[in-house]
């Protein structure tokens, strides 16, 4: 499953030309499913293979014109309801796109604030290497974030994500 979802998630992304800064989106992606392996052991045995396929696919439906539907029919229900929960809603800026409901449906799916976890963490540590001038506003929005997705399952990622953001 988890080779196929790969290909899935490249081709789509390629498809409508998404980048990740001067990369192929692939590189984003990838980038996830490498926190979510550091962190697998915090998933059930039984649910893995599904969240680190889900990894690969968690921005498909927001950014590669792919539907529930399109996610389901390539992966299986569980891969599709994660990438749809972690899909965000319609808005103008950040905050309209990342509101309350949005966050709602991560925490009410099962490992989807496991995915966005590492989603996160990825995208700090890629703004903290680069420079970028995103690090200081995962910097700002990171006591709001972890408010609005936090599991228990997730501690030992809150505080490698705290400590990846800290100003030291």
């Amino acid at each position: 499953m988890l080779e196929k979802v790969i290909e899935y998630a490249k081709k789509k992304h390629k498809d409508v030309n998404q980048k990740y800064d001067d990369f192929d989106y692939d590189y984003h992606l990838n980038m996830v499913y490498q926190v979510a392996q550091k962190f697998i052991h915090l998933i059930p045995k039984e649910e893995q293979e599904n969240v680190l396929a889900a990894c690969w696919v968690h921005d498909i439906i927001e950014d590669a014109r792919e539907t529930y539907n399109d996610v389901k029919k390539e992966t299986n229900e569980t891969i599709a309801e994660l990438a749809y929960a972690l899909t965000n809603e319609k808005g103008r800026t950040r905050k309209e796109r990342a509101n309350d409901t949005y966050y709602k449906g991560i925490r009410e799916t099962k490992n989807a604030s496991f995915i966005k976890m590492c989603d996160r963490i990825a995208n700090v540590q890629y703004s903290k290497s680069t420079g970028s001038r995103m690090f200081e506003v995962y910097q700002k929005e990171n006591e709001n974030f972890i408010s609005k997705i936090y599991v228990p399952q997730c501690d030992e990622m809150v505080h490698h994500l705290n400590v990846l953001l800290s100003k030291e």
